[in-house]
């Protein structure tokens, strides 16, 4: 189902289901299929599920930044005439949706963060992105995951080719560079919204210690771990993701 995209404007997303509306938003070298267990599973049972493609790689360079992709996301919100939504996102995409959060706390329901940047960003590796080195990739990759088969040879593929492309490369490294930059540690106080946080236990890119601290200093937020599992948990344990995270919704009737 989430390989049917439709296209309207400069706007391309999956869609299904009916009910309250969940907007998921991929990470930096995250396809939407990564959220393809999510996406069904929620919109056969009572939500409305949307997932824009992200424009990572198709911004002008100055506005390649976390301001601008939350800034497309209000738009979409505004196109899809959405005026009230849930906001899942994992890595960059859970920043997103802080730094949205941050500016239109009216737009959001609710917040869904696995292993979510805005706190505490990992380097990509010293040399990062050692471009022709496919191996490196393929390291670099698999070790995103608990389990590296996780990682097939087709993300590997997929995630080669963008570090052997200069535009490509050029727009990763600004949108990481910005990600450090929007540091949301002082704004996490004012977000009252009820926020679920589900991380995998041996996440290395986001460790541990940052769910606990999003934990802390949200006003409003449940942390649940799922273990044996990485930087990705709705890609590497998706039933026990979507268990947890429906459970949630379900308690705080949302």
């Amino acid at each position: 189902m989430i390989d049917q995209l439709k296209t309207e404007g400069k706007f391309t997303y999956a869609e299904a289901g009916e009910g309250p509306v969940i907007i998921i938003l991929h990470g930096l070298m995250g396809a939407l299929s990564n959220f393809g267990d999510t996406y069904e599973h929620f919109s056969k049972n009572g939500y409305k599920v949307l997932i824009p493609e992200l424009p990572l790689y198709s911004l002008p360079l100055l506005q390649t930044n976390v301001k601008s992709l939350a800034g497309f996301l209000k738009e979409f919100m505004q196109h899809k005439k959405v005026n009230n939504a849930i906001l899942l996102g994992n890595s960059l995409g859970g920043h997103i949706a802080l730094y949205f959060t941050k500016h239109n706390q009216e737009q959001v329901k609710a917040l869904v963060l696995t292993g979510s940047s805005g706190l505490y960003e990992k380097a990509m590796g010293d040399s990062f992105p050692k471009r022709g080195n496919y191996e490196y990739i393929k390291e670099k990759t698999q070790g995103v995951f608990y389990d590296p088969a996780i990682g097939t040879k087709e993300m590997v593929d997929d995630i080669f080719k963008i570090v052997n492309d200069r535009s490509s490369v050029i727009r990763t490294l600004a949108i990481a560079k910005s990600a450090i930059r929007h540091n949301m540690s002082a704004d996490l106080p004012a977000m009252k919204q009820p926020t679920c946080l589900i991380w995998g236990k041996q996440d290395v890119v986001t460790p541990p210690e940052v769910a606990v601290d999003f934990n802390k200093i949200l006003p409003d937020s449940d942390l649940f771990w799922i273990d044996k599992c990485g930087h990705a948990a709705m890609m590497e344990r998706p039933l026990e993701f979507n268990r947890i995270l429906h459970k949630w919704l379900i308690s705080r009737n949302i």
